[in-house]
């Protein structure tokens, strides 16, 4: 098996959080998760994913912080997967992959599944990325930082 190159010690805030992310699945385990499903046998159901594959995606969200096993909320012997603050962190762009897909994956008049408001039914409001000051933010006006990488000399100066 190939092992998966780690971004850990990157400066990338979009690198760091794919090692916990993982891959595919564990974006789709996470919305159902959000959906209300919290047994093993659920997200199976839901995913069609095999047993071995379901349990390891499993394992490696639980072992970033992002579900918490907790026992079974019936008293059973069953335990139960649950979003911690970390998963539930996980929301805006869980919506925003939604809407990105729904725009440019879809055609225009093909049905297909809408995040809705629970209580008025109406579809939720496109997520756009703002300044400071409530602006509308484009790519062209952004850049990405990188602060100074410290050697040891000057983390033993500081």
């Amino acid at each position: 098996m190939v092992k998966r190159t780690t971004h850990e010690n990157s400066l990338c805030g979009v690198a760091r959080p794919m090692d916990a992310i993982g891959d595919g699945w564990s974006l789709l385990i996470v919305r159902d998760a959000f959906g209300g499903l919290r047994r093993f046998g659920e997200f199976q159901k839901s995913l069609g994913l095999a047993k071995n594959i379901l349990a390891a995606r499993l394992r490696h969200l639980i072992s970033h912080g992002i579900l918490d096993a907790v026992p079974a909320s019936d008293g059973s012997a069953h335990q139960e997967y649950v979003l911690t603050e970390k998963g539930r962190g996980l929301f805006p762009l869980l919506v925003a992959l939604r809407q990105w897909g729904e725009m440019f994956f879809f055609e225009r008049d093909e049905p297909h599944a809408q995040l809705v408001h629970k209580k008025t039914g109406l579809p939720v409001q496109r997520l756009l990325p703002r300044t400071q000051d409530g602006r509308l933010l484009k790519p062209e006006d952004t850049v990405v930082q990188v602060p100074p990488v410290r050697t040891r000399r000057t983390q033993r100066q500081t």
